[in-house]
């Protein structure tokens, strides 16, 4: 039998694993507030996204709903279905000019694939693309793209810590839709 609590989450749309105090805290900072006004789904108070209309999210995505999450996405940030991004992730799309502080320099986006997990405190730079099932270890500082996928990352700058199996991802993934 269904709880009132799960009814609830259920008429107004909420995430299951998520506390209502999370949508109750959104609320007050998001639409009162105004903080983060522009973003469409519930995150943390604590969390600052820039551009959110340049963001595309897959499946069960949602950036910014841990704390401290940082994301600049002026020049567009994609990421994959199922992906997680943990407390005070940065993800930075752009960087300012070394002149003029008022301007950013293009750079292409920032393309993070599925099924990847981003661990606390990791920060992606502007251009990186990261495969399916690319895990970023806890503070680790990525610069360059990572195009193969079912691996670990870790370190400043980031590199290759361990592989996935790749049989065992695609299964997966496959399980999920």
């Amino acid at each position: 039998m269904k709880g009132p609590a799960y009814t609830l989450k259920d008429l107004f749309g909420m995430r299951k694993e998520m506390s209502a105090g999370l949508y109750i805290t959104d609320f007050l900072f998001r639409k009162l507030f105004r903080q983060n006004a522009g973003v469409k789904w519930a995150i943390h108070h604590t969390s600052t996204i820039h551009n959110p209309e340049k963001i595309t999210r897959g499946k069960n995505v949602f950036p910014g709903d841990s704390p401290g999450v940082y994301i600049n996405a002026v020049n567009g940030v994609t990421i994959g279905d199922y992906t997680n991004i943990g407390p005070n992730v940065g993800i930075i799309s752009s960087n300012h000019d070394f002149i003029n502080n008022d301007e950013h320099i293009r750079k292409e986006p920032i393309i993070i694939g599925r099924f990847c997990w981003m661990g606390m405190g990791a920060v992606i730079l502007p251009g990186v693309q990261l495969a399916d099932f690319t895990i970023v270890g806890a503070g680790a500082i990525v610069t360059k793209s990572f195009l193969q996928g079912c691996c670990v990352i870790a370190g400043n700058p980031a590199r290759i810590i361990k592989y996935l199996n790749r049989e065992e991802c695609d299964a997966f993934a496959q399980t999920r839709g």
